[in-house]
C-alpha cells in the first residue's frame, strides 16, 4: 500500500501536469487583454517565478553535464544511466506544487498586491529567520526522515539515485515537498508579516535556495578549498558538492539544509567533510582517468546539436528526433555553429563505463554539410589529427572514427593518420569491417540477388565481394567499369560471374533486397518491387517513402547489458544502441588487437570481428 502523502497527486497526467499553471496564466491574459492592466499580479510573480527556477535547474544541469569543463571536478566518477533519469523524470513536480500554495497566498492575504519593490530590513529579517528557524527545522526534519518507516516510504526515493545530479534536488515525494514549501515559506512569511517584505526579496530567496540546492547536488565541485583555508569558519556556513555528497554515500551524516554548523552542533558532521573536499579541489588541475577507448564523432545537423546531454539531458536520454519545442533555438545553435567553427577544438561529451574500462565519446566541432565544402577539410583534417595525437599522448588504447571522420576522400578512411604519425601507440579504426558484418548478417541466408548502390565504395566493395563468396548474384550499380572490374578481379575466380554490373535502378526492378550505399530519391526507390526491404548504410538514411516496402536503420549493435553510467542515445539509435563503427572501436579494444583499422576492409576479416562482437556481449539489433 502506499503511504499517505508520498505520491504526487499529477503523476498520472504527464505532461498535462502544466496544465495546473492554467488557471494562474489564464488570470493574467484576461487581466492583460480585457482591463488593460494586470490586477493580479502576484499571479504574473508566480509564474515568472517558477519560469526562472526550472531556468537555474537547467543552468546547473547543464554545467554539470558538460563532461569538458567539470571532467576533473566530479566527485563521483560514474554517469548517471537512463534508470536515473527516467526515475528523475518529474523532478520539477516540486514547481507545481509551490505555485498552487503560493496561489493559494495570494488569495488568502490580498494585501501582498501591496508590497514594495525593495526594502533593505526584509534582506535582514529573512536571514535571520532562515538561520534561526529555516536551516534547524531542516536539519531535524532531515534526520528524522533517515529512520524507520518515514525513510523507507518516503526518503528513499530521493536516495535512489546512485548519482547526484542538479534534478536529483526536486526529486522527492509530495510530504517531503510539503515540508520544504514551510522551509522556504517560514523567512519570507515572516518579513512580509513583520512589515519588512518586498518582491525583490521573493525573487532573491527563492532564487538563491534553488542555487545552493542544484550546487549541493550538482556532483562538481565548485569551491576552491582556498577559500576555507583564508576563511576557516565560513566552511561551518557554506556547505559544498562534496560535503553533501558525502550525506548520499554514508547517509548518517551532514543534514544540513546549507548550513554545516547544524551538523556540528548535531554531532552529525563527518569526518571526511573537509579532506575530502580539498583532495577533490586541489585535483582539479590534474588529468583525470585516461579512457582505454574513444570514439570520435561529429555533429550532424543543427537540429541534432540541441540533442547533446549538456543541452537537454531528458531529450538527449532518448533517440533524436525533430521536436517542434527546439525551432525556436536555431538561431541560437546557428550561432553556436559559427563559433565552434572559427574558435574551437575537440571536446568530451559523454562516457560509460563497461567492465572496468573507460569509454569516451569525443566531438569534432563540424557539422555534416562542412565536410562537403572543399576549404573546410583540411580544417577538418587537422581537428582529426589532434584528435588522435592527444589521444596517443594521454594514453588511449583505441580511437574509433565516426561516420564523416572516416571519409575516403577526406583522409582515406584514416590512412592519413596512420602514414603520417607511423609511431602511433593509440589504434586508429574506422569500424567498417563491424558495419560490413551487420549488415551482411541482417541479409537472410537464402536471398540468391541483391541490389547494391554505392558499390563501389569501401563498404560496398566489401559488401559485394563477402556476397559473392557466398554465391549470391550482387547488380553492382556503377558508371565506372573501371572500378567494377577491379573489385571483380578481387573475387575468386569461380566466383567473379556473381559479381554484375549495372548502371540503371531499372535493372533491380525484380529484385527485393536493396543494399543501399548512396543516397536515393523517391523515384528512384519506386523501381524496387513490393515488398522490398532496403538495407542501408548511408548517412543520412534515406526516405521510407514506399509503404508496401520496408526501411532497416543504420547498421548498430546494441551494448552489453553490463554497460554503465550510459545516459544518452547516440543520435537517431535506440538506448544501449551504438553505431557499428563505434561498435567496432569497442571490440577493437576489448579484444586487445594491435593493428590499425584503416583504409579498405580485409574481408577475410568480418566472421572474426563478428564472431568477437557476439563473444563480448554485443548484440545485433535486429534479432531483439
Amino acid at each position: 500500500m502506499v503511504a499517505p502523502l508520498s505520491a504526487w497527486p499529477w503523476e498520472n497526467l504527464g505532461v498535462f501536469k502544466y496544465l495546473l499553471y492554467g488557471p494562474l496564466a489564464a488570470k493574467v491574459l484576461y487581466s492583460w487583454i480585457y482591463e488593460d492592466t494586470i490586477k493580479d499580479l502576484w499571479c504574473l510573480h508566480i509564474l515568472v517565478i517558477c519560469a526562472l527556477r526550472g531556468f537555474i535547474h537547467q543552468l546547473w544541469s547543464s554545467y554539470s553535464t558538460t563532461l569538458f569543463l567539470t571532467r576533473n571536478r566530479r566527485i563521483k566518477q560514474e554517469g548517471v544511466d537512463f534508470k536515473q533519469i527516467d526515475r528523475e523524470w518529474d523532478w520539477d513536480n516540486f514547481l507545481i506544487l509551490h505555485a498552487l500554495l503560493a496561489y493559494m497566498a495570494c488569495l488568502i492575504f490580498p494585501s501582498l498586491d501591496d508590497l514594495p519593490l525593495w526594502n533593505p530590513k526584509g534582506f535582514i529579517t529573512l536571514l535571520f529567520l532562515h538561520v534561526t528557524v529555516s536551516e534547524p527545522l531542516y536539519y531535524w526534519a532531515h534526520r528524522y526522515f533517515h529512520e524507520g518507516y518515514l525513510f523507507t516510504h518516503y526518503h528513499s526515493l530521493h536516495h535512489s539515485s546512485s548519482v547526484t545530479h542538479p534534478y536529483t534536488a526536486g526529486h522527492a515525494t509530495f510530504l517531503e515537498h510539503l515540508i520544504l514549501c514551510v522551509v522556504i515559506g517560514i523567512p519570507m512569511a515572516g518579513s512580509i508579516m513583520m512589515g519588512y517584505g518586498s518582491t525583490s526579496m521573493v525573487y532573491g530567496y527563492v532564487s538563491a535556495f534553488d542555487f545552493l540546492r542544484c550546487l549541493g547536488h550538482s556532483n562538481v565541485e565548485v569551491v576552491p578549498h582556498e577559500v576555507f583555508i583564508k576563511l576557516p569558519f565560513l566552511k561551518y556556513f557554506l556547505y559544498t558538492p562534496t560535503y553533501h555528497s558525502l550525506h548520499h554515500t554514508e547517509m548518517g551524516t551532514n543534514f544540513c539544509l546549507f548550513m554545516p554548523l547544524f551538523d556540528a552542533m548535531g554531532n552529525t558532521l563527518s569526518r571526511n567533510s573537509w579532506q575530502l573536499h580539498k583532495k577533490i579541489s586541489s585535483d582539479s588541475a590534474k588529468n583525470g582517468r585516461v579512457p582505454d577507448f574513444v570514439f570520435l564523432a561529429h555533429g550532424v545537423d543543427l537540429t541534432s546539436s540541441m540533442h547533446a546531454p549538456f543541452v537537454f539531458r531528458s531529450f538527449a536520454s532518448v533517440p533524436f528526433s525533430t521536436r517542434i519545442f527546439l525551432l525556436p533555438l536555431l538561431p541560437v545553435a546557428f550561432l553556436v555553429m559559427l563559433i565552434m567553427w572559427a574558435w574551437s577544438k575537440t571536446f568530451l561529451v559523454s562516457f560509460y563505463n563497461l567492465r572496468g574500462h573507460l569509454h569516451q565519446t569525443w566531438v569534432v566541432p563540424r557539422f555534416g554539410f562542412q565536410y562537403f565544402l572543399p576549404f573546410a577539410m583540411e580544417g577538418i583534417n587537422k581537428r582529426i589529427e589532434e584528435a588522435i595525437l592527444r589521444a596517443d599522448r594521454i594514453g588511449v588504447k583505441v580511437i574509433s572514427l565516426a561516420a564523416l571522420n572516416k571519409n575516403e576522400a577526406l583522409n582515406g578512411g584514416g590512412t592519413l593518420f596512420v602514414e603520417k604519425h607511423p609511431d602511433l601507440k593509440v589504434r586508429v579504426v574506422h569500424g567498417n569491417t563491424l558495419t560490413a558484418a551487420v549488415i551482411l548478417n541482417e541479409i537472410p541466408k537464402d536471398v540468391e540477388e541483391v541490389f547494391l548502390t554505392g558499390a563501389t565504395s569501401k563498404l560496398g566493395r566489401a559488401i559485394a565481394l563477402y556476397l559473392c563468396r557466398r554465391r549470391v548474384r550482387v547488380l553492382m550499380l556503377t558508371l565506372s567499369t573501371e572500378r567494377f572490374q577491379k573489385i571483380q578481379t578481387e573475387a575468386p575466380a569461380d566466383c567473379q560471374n556473381y559479381l554484375v554490373q549495372v548502371t540503371k535502378y531499372q535493372a533491380a526492378q525484380n529484385c527485393k533486397t536493396w543494399i543501399v550505399g548512396k543516397w536515393i530519391t523517391p523515384r528512384q526507390q519506386s523501381w524496387a518491387p513490393s515488398g522490398t526491404h532496403f538495407h542501408q548504410f548511408v548517412v543520412p538514411p534515406i526516405l521510407a517513402f514506399r509503404r508496401d516496402c520496408t526501411y532497416g536503420d543504420l547498421a548498430a549493435m546494441r551494448l552489453p547489458d553490463d554497460v554503465e553510467g550510459l545516459g544518452s542515445c547516440e543520435y537517431t539509435m535506440e538506448r544501449g544502441v551504438v553505431h557499428a563503427c563505434h561498435a567496432g572501436g569497442v571490440v577493437h579494444q576489448l579484444e586487445g588487437w594491435t593493428h590499425h583499422e584503416v583504409g579498405a576492409i580485409d574481408v577475410d576479416r568480418i566472421d572474426i570481428v563478428w564472431k568477437a562482437a557476439l563473444k563480448h556481449g554485443l548484440r545485433p539489433v535486429s534479432s531483439m
